[in-house]
């Protein structure tokens, strides 16, 4: 970075949120049918969440306040196309006001075009993998356009789509008995792969015909595959399905989403177990700041030329004060490469709310506090250190 820790002028600075996670009562989705069945892999459904859907104002508001200049929140496609081909002008005009409310805030809005949720009807029909998955989600965009085709300058088609492929596995594994790995990630369903990177390029081709000054790109989970030494071969070969085949899909987009918490060690034999001495997440991962740069590395390497943007990265923790250190050193790493020569272009904090973290409540990235039973909202420290930065243009640091 040319004057050091300092953000450029354009740089975005925000958080990011997904629909489901905060609207609440999402219930035309394939998310609440899941939540809603016997499985040993949701201990509660999301229920209310955090009432977003009708308390989005106060969200932004405490937002600008903190000093964020971006906000990056999702819609749903449940609400908009509750039943095939039947869209809902009331669910479009309502995220319509979120970007005209974020923008009359400060607050420079990122569309996701779809975070993990489906309609429970594109479930039926079999979803991604299903014939014509592309073709309906192009429709539902086309419905959406009124959404993002003014004021909006970035959109993300897809969120994770990696993930997306890899709980289509874990999807098929409950409803038949079969057990998942007991580490590392599923992996991917290749139908859903292949569908969804065709899903991608329909999106961008479609998002682009409609509103041509939009710069879409995808955004993905960066595992950060880190090697034992001798089994660099194996790391490379588990990566593949679950990364670099959704990174080279960015090739030629606008921009790159790069999404990272933590990191998977790799063996002789595949992924290996968190160290028994290694600092945990209330998710159980390892307290690993040092994966964003990694992760950043890696995504510029296989999609080289398309400039980057972090779009999730943070800490699922009860002390707050961890989760300043961690993400000091995320931005750290952030720094070191850009001064290295990445082209990364923003950065999103997951997440701007404690929320729900699909399947359960407790595992608390956000910068918010959200009450369960009030709704009442409660920034954190974390909150003001890291807005402080919307406004200064500096990179915080712990000292």
């Amino acid at each position: 970075m040319t004057d050091a820790r300092r953000l450029p002028d354009d740089f975005l600075w925000g958080t990011s949120t997904a629909a489901h996670q905060i609207e609440g009562n999402n219930t035309n989705s394939d998310w609440w049918f899941f939540e809603h069945q016997e499985n040993p892999y949701v201990k509660e459904p999301s229920g209310d969440a955090c009432d977003s859907y009708h308390r989005w104002p106060e969200d932004m508001d405490l937002l600008a306040e903190l000093g964020f200049t971006d906000y990056r929140f999702s819609i749903e496609w449940a609400r908009i196309e509750p039943a095939p081909g039947e869209f809902s002008n009331a669910a479009i005009a309502h995220y319509r006001r979120m970007v005209e409310g974020a923008l009359a805030r400060g607050l420079r809005p990122m569309v996701t075009l779809h975070h993990f949720t489906t309609p429970r009807w594109f479930l039926e029909r079999g979803g991604w993998a299903a014939a014509g998955s592309d073709e309906l989600f192009a429709r539902y965009l086309t419905a959406a356009e009124p959404v993002y085709a003014t004021d909006v300058a970035h959109v993300c088609t897809i969120n994770e789509p990696n993930m997306v492929a890899s709980m289509a596995t874990a999807y098929e594994s409950v409803i038949s008995g079969r057990p998942l790995p007991t580490t590392g990630l599923p992996a991917p369903d290749r139908a859903t792969t292949d569908a969804l990177i065709r899903a991608h390029h329909r999106a961008t081709e479609t998002v682009k015909s409609l509103a041509p000054h939009v710069k879409a790109g995808w955004s993905v989970a960066n595992l950060v595959c880190r090697a034992l030494p001798g089994a660099e071969d194996v790391a490379a070969a588990y990566r593949r399905p679950r990364v670099d085949v959704f990174l080279e899909a960015a090739r030629g987009d606008d921009w790159l989403g790069v999404q990272s918490y933590t990191r998977t060690l790799i063996g002789p034999d595949g992924p290996l177990p968190v160290p028994e001495d290694a600092e945990r997440t209330l998710t159980g991962w390892e307290y690993y700041p040092d994966a964003l740069g990694y992760a950043l590395r890696h995504s510029a390497a296989t999609a080289p030329g398309v400039p980057l943007i972090v779009t999730e990265n943070g800490l699922a923790t009860a002390d707050d004060a961890r989760r300043i250190d961690y993400t000091a050193g995320a931005l750290e790493a952030l720094a070191d490469a850009m001064d290295d020569g990445i082209d990364v272009r923003g950065y999103y904090h997951w997440s701007a709310l404690d929320n729900y973290e699909w399947g359960r409540y407790a595992p608390t990235f956000g910068l918010i506090a959200v009450d369960r039973e009030t709704f009442v909202r409660t920034p954190k420290p974390s909150a003001a250190w890291l807005g402080e930065a919307g406004r200064t243009r500096v990179l915080p640091t712990t000292a």
